[in-house]
């Protein structure tokens, strides 16, 4: 779990380094094909699984969650989408519930309101509306509030990481995720965020002490950009040092989007990883 050998120290970056190194697009030039096809593969499935849609846990245009159910009474995983907390939304991913449905899994999607139309602080208070809201009223949706994993990828595995203590939540799986926003403040992702320090720091799960005492698998991919692969191992890191169970693991070749192959197959790494967390 110690720091990819590539990753650069941010702070002796220059403004162009730091951005550049933190820019997936442009570190991925298949990126606009990659993501157009999510969508395709993502409408697809939004209309097999019509029944739970666009469910409303809050009074802004975003607060609403998609529930794809595959089995009544089963397991729920949470997935967060990501966008650097400025882009994207739940629409963009449902084709990665593909994975864990085939498994008995069911899979509930999270939309927020994104930045600048919320803060920081705000986004993180709506995920944990929505968990509240599943929590309650999965049992009438025909989910078992018992059985609850929270995921999510880039942003979204950030936002998970900061809901992993609802008592509701048994375990994590944070994708790709940016866990020390003090980077992300100094960079151009901040025009949008307007995050200060404070903020950075009462959001940044690598700057408390201790954390969750939950079973807890980051993983990033060996082909991401080495800034944010550094994000992930050193979260992994600091868990460790506070003797909290965590896994920290590589997708060998993945770069940030094709991360979530392994997710969108039934016998991917991802939904394996999902598997066993709940069945622990």
């Amino acid at each position: 779990m110690s720091a990819p050998v590539d990753a650069p120290d941010w702070r002796k970056l220059t403004q162009e380094e730091l951005d550049l190194g933190l820019n997936n697009s442009l570190a991925v030039p298949e990126t606009a094909a990659i993501v157009a096809n999510w969508d395709k593969l993502s409408a697809e499935m939004r209309a097999r699984y019509p029944q739970h849609i666009d469910l409303r846990y809050g009074p802004r245009e975003r607060n609403r969650i998609d529930l794809l159910k595959t089995v009544n009474g089963g397991p729920t995983l949470v997935f967060i989408h990501g966008g650097y907390w400025q882009t994207r939304a739940k629409e963009n991913f449902t084709f990665c519930a593909a994975g864990p449905m085939a498994h008995g899994i069911n899979v509930a999607l999270i939309g927020y309101t994104l930045a600048p139309d919320a803060t920081l602080d705000d986004i993180v208070d709506e995920v944990r509306a929505a968990i509240d809201y599943l929590a309650r009223d999965l049992p009438a949706l025909g989910g078992d509030p018992d059985q609850i994993v929270v995921s999510g990828w880039s942003a979204g595995g950030h936002l998970s990481s900061m809901v992993l203590g609802h008592p509701r939540i048994k375990a994590g799986l944070l994708i790709s995720g940016v866990y020390n926003l003090e980077l992300i403040r100094h960079s151009y992702l901040n025009a949008k965020l307007g995050l200060d320090e404070a903020m950075s720091h009462r959001n940044s799960p690598v700057k408390q002490q201790g954390g969750v005492n939950k079973p807890l698998v980051v993983v990033a991919g060996s082909g991401e950009l080495p800034l944010l692969r550094e994000q992930s191992a050193g979260f992994a890191a600091h868990r460790a040092m506070y003797g909290l169970p965590v896994v920290y693991e590589e997708i060998p070749g993945a770069n940030h989007f094709t991360m979530m192959d392994e997710l969108a197959a039934p016998s991917g790494r991802l939904t394996t990883l999902v598997r066993q967390l709940l069945a622990r």
